[in-house]
């Protein structure tokens, strides 16, 4: 019986989420159409990156490395304060989308990402729109 890969090693495990989240927010910073994403945030976006790529591993199916540093996630109380809505949730896709492709993220697994980034994403807006 073959062992399943969960999504963290079927993309390359820790190296490929520092690469992706590394190229998610240099677009961010220096993409025009992210700019409003890129406002939400703060000057240096170390931190981001830090807690995104500890995230990313255990969201994945790799190891919690968020929980231990940060505590639960709590993905939505964590953002109620920056005002999400259809124009920040829409670039933060296009932008997590964009780097799974610069990085060369396999297309299979890449849609399937891209569904579970769009549930996770629309359930994060807090604005009516």
């Amino acid at each position: 019986m073959s062992e399943r890969k969960n999504p963290y090693d079927m993309i390359g495990g820790a190296a490929k989420i520092e690469e992706l989240v590394d190229r998610f927010y240099d677009l961010m910073a220096l993409e025009e159409p992210f700019e409003a994403l890129r406002a939400l945030h703060s000057q240096d976006l170390s931190s981001s990156r830090e807690k995104l790529k500890l995230f990313l591993s255990g969201w994945l199916g790799g190891p919690d490395v968020y929980s231990p540093k940060h505590g639960h996630p709590m993905l939505r109380a964590r953002h109620l304060p920056f005002k999400i809505g259809l124009k920040e949730r829409n670039q933060w896709l296009a932008c997590m989308y964009r780097a799974m492709e610069d990085c060369g993220i396999d297309s299979q697994i890449g849609a399937q990402l891209e569904g579970s980034f769009f549930n996770t994403a629309d359930w994060m807006r807090n604005q009516p729109d």
